[in-house]
């Protein structure tokens, strides 16, 4: 069975939206393995995002992400990592599905309320980050 890292970013948080996003997870018959709520340190952010490291945008990442709370999960189900993915919706606004939690819920191509894993490998490093009790 296929497992990934989902966050619920600040923003999500912020706006009450946690039981909202994942209610929408499980009616697509996903289980959720882990949960947790906590809020990021720095070192963890750097690591969550190390492939942006030296990128423009770096800071703005680290930044956001640590600025307040964060739900972590971890979900499993067939084909997962995809089912997620298409469920959170494109981050650019102006390419998101409306019926996605993006495209309900953002409007921000940053501030985008969720993370999820973009394939096994990243899901497997990322899991080991929010999750090492996990792995």
């Amino acid at each position: 069975m296929e497992r990934t890292l989902v966050l619920i970013k600040p923003d999500g948080i912020e706006r009450k939206l946690i039981g909202e996003i994942i209610s929408i997870y499980e009616k697509k018959n996903l289980k959720i393995v882990g949960l947790k709520m906590l809020k990021a340190t720095r070192e963890l952010a750097e690591k969550h995002y190390e492939e942006h490291k030296g990128r423009e945008y770096f800071e703005e990442l680290i930044e956001y992400i640590t600025e307040d709370s964060i739900c972590a999960l971890v979900i499993e189900g067939e084909h997962v990592i995809d089912n997620i993915r298409k469920v959170n919706g494109d981050k650019d606004p102006l390419k998101v599905d409306m019926g996605s939690i993006r495209g309900k819920y953002s409007s921000n191509k940053t501030r985008n309320l969720v993370h999820a894993s973009d394939c096994i490998e990243s899901a497997e490093r990322e899991i080991g980050i929010w999750f090492p009790e996990l792995i």
